[in-house]
């Protein structure tokens, strides 16, 4: 069968063209790690590349995104700006499809279970000079733009329609699976959970800034024991800063049975806090936002029962076991964040 323009290989040669001296090709293979993004590491004689195929095609986003790291490079944050051609840009757009090349950056992706106590604080100071710096660097009309944009948390009535729905779907699948009886005992258990909770819905979130958008393990390569890279800068925006840094951990903290590893917490939050000046007001409406919002969050039975894809599953025992036990340790958690 022919490829679609979706997963057809990227045009190399057309884009090395575009550069000064970046070697002939040698080979080009997809970076399987990831759900949303297509990248490639592409080797030539000259060296090893990260090759990037931004598939919302959203040229002006992309370039904002470029720029932001390039000024990010310049004030000491680790990230891997793309390389400029032979007239200076970022984006290479080849038969409609957006491309970017940036340098390879060797290194490996560490999760909360792999860092001590002193890297949870390094981790957290990090995401805040993230913040920090794009504060400094990011265009005030955006900010300003973006000032106006609320965004509701979750309705508890539409999640109720939302489960009902998941659940037929779950129960008419065919074969029954091991994951299928656990989509439907976590579906009934939100249910109940939301039902004695619906009047804690919180309001909109504030204390926006820039945020990175998708900060988690594997857009962070560590080398050795310490960062080299923050990667993909797909879903930089402006949001509330602090709950970017409940959501960082509640991904990189979490164990596998679903707790969160909250002297890691404390010790990452109290270094984000530190660095932000962000206070624990702050910190403590974001951690109620967040979990509101994993309590209402239902994606990965969605991409398998309504999209049928199956990519995000493994992280589904987990993921469903944390909004529970998150709920059941609202105090410890929230207390972690702001002490």
């Amino acid at each position: 069968m022919p490829r679609s323009s979706a997963t057809a290989p990227p045009p190399v040669g057309a884009l090395l063209r575009r550069y000064e001296n970046p070697g002939e090709p040698l080979s080009c293979k997809p970076v399987t790690q990831g759900l949303l993004n297509r990248g490639y590491r592409l080797a030539t004689t000259r060296g090893a590349y990260f090759l990037k195929h931004h598939l919302d095609g959203d040229q002006e986003a992309i370039n904002r995104q470029h720029r932001a790291t390039q000024r990010l490079q310049a004030l000491g944050v680790p990230v891997a700006p793309p390389l400029e051609d032979a007239q200076g840009r970022t984006v290479a757009v080849i038969q409609g499809r957006c491309y970017a090349l940036h340098p390879w950056v060797d290194g490996r992706h560490r999760d909360g279970a792999q860092l001590t106590a002193a890297q949870s604080r390094r981790l957290g100071a990090l995401l805040g000079a993230v913040h920090t710096c794009l504060e400094r660097v990011m265009s005030p009309d955006l900010e300003q733009r973006g000032r106006t944009y609320e965004h509701a948390s979750a309705d508890p009535e539409e999640t109720f329609a939302l489960i009902d729905e998941l659940l037929g779907l779950v129960r008419g699948s065919r074969p029954q699976e091991a994951f299928d009886a656990l989509a439907e005992h976590r579906l009934l258990e939100r249910r109940a959970l939301l039902r004695r909770h619906a009047d804690r819905r919180p309001p909109p979130g504030s204390a926006r800034g820039w945020v990175h958008g998708d900060f988690h393990p594997l857009n962070l390569l560590y080398r050795g024991h310490e960062p080299a890279a923050i990667v993909d800068w797909d879903r930089l925006g402006f949001h509330p800063r602090a709950e970017e840094a409940v959501r960082a951990a509640a991904i990189f903290f979490v164990r596998p049975t679903g707790e969160l590893e909250l002297p890691k917490v404390r010790a990452y939050a109290r270094a984000y806090r530190r660095t932000t000046g962000a206070d624990p007001a702050e910190l403590a409406a974001a951690v109620h936002r967040v979990w509101w919002e994993r309590l209402n969050d239902f994606w990965i039975l969605r991409w398998r029962y309504q999209l049928h894809d199956r990519r995000a599953d493994p992280q589904f025992p987990a993921t469903s076991a944390l909004a529970v036990w998150w709920t059941h340790e609202y105090d410890a958690v929230r207390e972690a964040f702001t002490t």
